[in-house]
């Protein structure tokens, strides 16, 4: 099972038990794969199209817990075309969809349309609300990418207000969600890794957060580990790119002029160093007859060095 689908089915088990939340999760289902039949007597029905079976399912348990109303299901085989079950909850009797699109905001009184409404601020005035709204709309039409990989928690929407709206919402709680057009659609978005673990947290999909956050703690330590890695070869070469050129240097000097030309403590310590090659500078200090620190070697290999640079362009002259 995808991190995705682990995370899908641990929001479509959590049911809030408060009515005006579990109000606001079936208008975000239905906001997402709904659509609205009007029969030619004008009796309204509602129906829900999913490939989720999850979302099949917390539609028609919401609908009979909110507003006790008995759906039809139904399964539609696509196998014909090598695609996934489809799935529909129908919601027959005109009282009873009339009264939950009057519930989603929807329905006016003067029995107008209006299905962007849904969103508003009507249903979702609380916090829990919105919580509930935003778990039903990635229940419906939500994905969530494998944290191993990369970081991407989106949201499809059918049209731009919808997007936009879910992701004001969205950004009520300190986030930073966007929205993208994408082909016919319009997509809500976070790519931020601790955005996504608070989104995760919104939702209450809290085993899928803490697997969120065990991963991050693995990559994060990797990373860091990496990180150092490759500071402490970048230094190491550093180190011995030095050491190399210090060597022909010496060996420069001690081809051309010799190294008895140097004075005293120059020409021990290169002597000491051509005998050690690999050893650090503070070590080579501590070689000598009368011991220095590691600036003090340092030091006198750059005064080794300018007498080699010297000798160099003397001969090129």
């Amino acid at each position: 099972m995808s991190f995705s689908a682990e995370v899908k089915d641990e929001t479509a088990r959590q049911i809030n038990s408060a009515r005006h939340c579990q109000i606001a999760e079936l208008a975000a289902i239905f906001s997402m794969c709904g659509s609205i039949m009007i029969s030619e007597n004008d009796a309204y029905s509602i129906k829900i199209t999913t490939e989720n079976v999850l979302v099949a399912r917390k539609f028609y348990k919401l609908a009979k817990m909110a507003f006790e109303v008995d759906a039809e299901i139904a399964i539609h085989s696509n196998n014909r075309l090598n695609k996934s079950n489809a799935y529909t909850v129908i919601i027959r009797k005109n009282d009873s969809a009339v009264r939950i699109l009057k519930a989603f905001r929807i329905l006016d009184d003067n029995m107008e349309i209006d299905e962007n409404v849904m969103t508003g601020s009507l249903i979702t005035q609380q916090s829990c609300c919105k919580r509930a709204f935003i778990r039903g709309a990635f229940l419906a039409s939500g994905s969530i990418s494998d944290p191993n990989k990369f970081y991407h928690f989106e949201i499809v929407c059918s049209n731009e207000a919808k997007a936009i709206q879910l992701r004001d919402m969205i950004n009520t709680f300190e986030l930073d969600s966007k929205v993208v057009p994408r082909k016919k659609s319009f997509v809500v978005y976070i790519k931020e890794g601790t955005q996504i673990v608070e989104i995760l947290n919104i939702m209450e999909a809290h085993v899928a957060l803490m697997n969120l956050e065990n991963v991050r703690i693995l990559k994060e330590m990797r990373n860091s580990v990496n990180r150092k890695v490759n500071c402490e070869t970048a230094n190491l070469n550093k180190t011995v790119a030095a050491a190399i050129k210090q060597i022909e240097d010496i060996e420069y000097i001690r081809d051309t002029v010799g190294l008895g030309s140097l004075k005293e403590e120059l020409e021990e310590l290169a002597r000491v160093r051509l005998n050690n090659p690999d050893m650090p500078l503070k070590d080579l200090g501590m070689l000598l007859s009368q011991p220095v620190g590691k600036s003090g070697v340092n030091h006198r290999l750059k005064k080794i060095s300018e007498i080699a640079e010297s000798l160099r362009g003397s001969k090129e002259e």
